[in-house]
């Protein structure tokens, strides 16, 4: 390993990662500066007009963001460790795309009824359709020996199961149309403490159950005989990955709809700066890379063309795209 480009990605992204929460905190709507917001943050001043913006508002987005960020990187590297492919990730797989018709299911029905949907139960609801596709693709991997097939086959599922999710939204009542289609884009906008509350334990918890599955990780991506020589339970260790997997993709797809190239594209940037793919190294690494991420397309999505915000994906994929075909290209040449 080379310490010396590990130590320089730890810093640099301790170092964005908080101006991003700066910024995030500053600019908006209402721009106040930085005395204001660090005098509202030390007096937790919740009354005043900037108190109620910083904490009702910013500090809830600027906290999803990151970790719904971070938990997008860590999906994304278990799924290309799962399938031993950098271009596996939640999105491309479409498993984000089922995860969101089952909660678009779930939200229609709830809607329609006067039901309030509890967080866990948005959770529960993504993470059976993020299963229900993962299920999908690995029986499509046993039919299949071409990764790029398996690949366009996530893509074909996932474009199956946004075209249903869209037919639904479209029938919704037109009262509840309009929130639905913000969720359905991709947004931070609509997370509040209560969701925090429940974001917080899910992904703190499965990222480190992800860190503490690093060494047979390790040991896999030298091969599965190599894995099986020291003591490595395949069958258990992928049905652990796929599960976590799941679980941190369905938490970000609950609370703030599909997030696109987050999970592909983190991973790669950390793999070429510091030149390791070491999982011990990477979890850590791809949190913090995702964080930083979907907080620098969040600020850029809210303050770009301003007052009209894009969504989050649609960022994302400005940025995230291109990492991806200059991956594509690389592999190609090499």
């Amino acid at each position: 390993m080379n310490n010396k480009r590990i130590a320089f990605c730890y810093t640099a992204l301790g170092i964005l990662l908080l101006v991003l929460i700066i910024m995030n905190m500053l600019m908006g709507s209402s721009s106040m500066t930085a005395g204001d917001a660090f005098r509202i943050l030390f007096s937790h001043d919740t009354v005043s007009r900037y108190g109620r913006i910083v904490w009702d508002i910013r500090m809830p987005r600027i906290i999803a963001a990151a970790l719904l960020g971070g938990a997008l990187a860590v999906s994304g590297f278990l799924l290309q460790t799962f399938f031993s492919n950098p271009i596996a990730g939640p999105y491309i797989l479409g498993i984000s795309s089922g995860a969101k018709l089952v909660v678009a299911c779930a939200m229609v029905y709830a809607l329609t009824h006067g039901i309030m949907l509890h967080s866990f139960v948005m959770i529960i609801a993504a993470f059976i359709g993020s299963l229900a596709v993962t299920a999908v693709i690995l029986l499509i991997s046993g039919k299949v020996r071409s990764m790029s097939v398996l690949i366009v086959c996530g893509v074909m599922v996932g474009y199956i199961c946004s075209a249903v999710t869209e037919f639904l939204i479209t029938f919704a009542d037109d009262s509840n149309i309009v929130n639905l289609h913000n969720w359905s884009m991709g947004s931070f906008s609509a997370v509040s403490w209560e969701n925090i509350r429940v974001i917080a334990p899910v992904v703190a918890i499965t990222v480190i159950l992800s860190f503490l599955l690093s060494k047979p990780m390790n040991a896999i991506q030298m091969g599965e005989h190599y894995a099986v020589s020291v003591g490595v339970n395949i069958r258990a260790f992928r049905t652990g990955l796929i599960m976590l997997s799941s679980i941190l993709s369905a938490t970000v797809t609950a609370f703030a709809g599909p997030i696109s190239f987050v999970g592909i594209a983190a991973p790669h940037l950390i793999r070429s700066i510091t030149d390791t793919s070491r999982p011990i190294v990477m979890i850590p690494q791809c949190f913090l890379g995702g964080s930083v991420f979907c907080l620098l397309c969040d600020l850029l999505a809210r303050n770009l063309f301003a007052p009209t915000e894009m969504s989050i994906s649609s960022m994302t994929a400005v940025f995230g795209a291109p990492v991806v075909i200059a991956m594509l290209i690389g592999r190609k040449a090499r």
